[in-house]
């Protein structure tokens, strides 16, 4: 593979020449991202360190979830960083964080990937790349089944005494402050408990992705996805990867354009998917 020149690699290659570090602070969203990690690419720098490590939420079924019991991790995304691990013969280390600080802590090099159901945002595209699309999802809206007739649009759930529930520091949260006016917004902060909010009558509506609406009315046979083939939004769902890391993000891109047509990625999802 041919190695093509970046401003990330040479701002890296330049602060070695004169003796400086090759790590960037937190905050520092000028430089590439891959001015975080070592200088050189992550394809040849994660096979050295003998780990892969993977930032994810642990809140996000059916991509990713940790156990508060077992301390383990499982997803569709979990096996998909454990398929990408073995294929550059390492192991899998995963590193806790939150949908509000990912960016944050991506960027601060705690981890090469980002994985467990994030999505496609220009925002997010500004500090760090991303792979090619694994999944197309959108916005939709889940209820206890037994009020599904009264939120079939987005209008009709942005209606006085509806009590839209949301995680904080995602597009779940920029979406419902983008559109909910008249509802009543209730922020939770636990995603792993959040649908039992409503299914308890605590909360009526959420709006999040299609794909757990999906998962999540399989796994609470109160609740419903509404209209889950016709989303309120597009987007699309890809791994993070670190800004500038050309070789890296080539590598990744192959893999994933493999495992989404050579049955991998289907195979990890039919479990969750039922």
């Amino acid at each position: 593979m041919r190695r093509r020149t970046t401003l990330g690699s040479l701002a890296v290659a330049l602060l070695t020449a004169v003796g400086g570090t090759a790590y960037a602070t937190q905050g520092d969203t000028a430089r590439d991202t891959a001015a975080v990690h070592r200088a050189g690419t992550l394809l040849d720098t994660v096979p050295e360190r003998g780990t892969l490590r993977v930032c994810t939420t642990g809140d996000y079924r059916p991509f990713s979830y940790l156990d508060p019991t077992t301390k383990s991790y499982t997803g569709i995304d979990i096996d998909m960083a454990g398929n990408l691990a073995a294929g550059l013969d390492v192991r899998p280390a995963f590193v806790a964080t939150t949908w509000a600080k990912l960016l944050d802590d991506f960027t601060a090099g705690k981890c090469d990937i980002g994985m467990g159901g994030i999505s496609v945002t220009l925002a997010r595209a500004r500090k760090a790349y991303f792979s090619t699309p694994y999944l197309t999802d959108g916005k939709s809206a889940i209820a206890r089944c037994a009020d599904e007739a009264t939120y079939q649009s987005l209008d009709a759930i942005d209606q006085p005494g509806v009590r839209v529930i949301v995680n904080p520091g995602g597009t779940n949260e920029a979406f419902a402050k983008a559109n909910i006016h008249k509802a009543t917004l209730i922020t939770h902060t636990d995603n792993t408990t959040i649908f039992d909010e409503i299914v308890a009558g605590r909360a009526d509506v959420m709006i999040t992705d299609t794909s757990e609406t999906k998962y999540q009315a399989k796994l609470h046979p109160e609740l419903c996805a509404i209209n889950p083939d016709k989303p309120f939004t597009f987007a699309e769902k890809a791994y993070l990867l670190p800004r500038g890391d050309e070789e890296f993000k080539e590598y990744v891109d192959q893999w994933v354009h493999l495992a989404t047509h050579n049955g991998t990625y289907d195979g990890y999802a039919a479990p969750w998917q039922g």
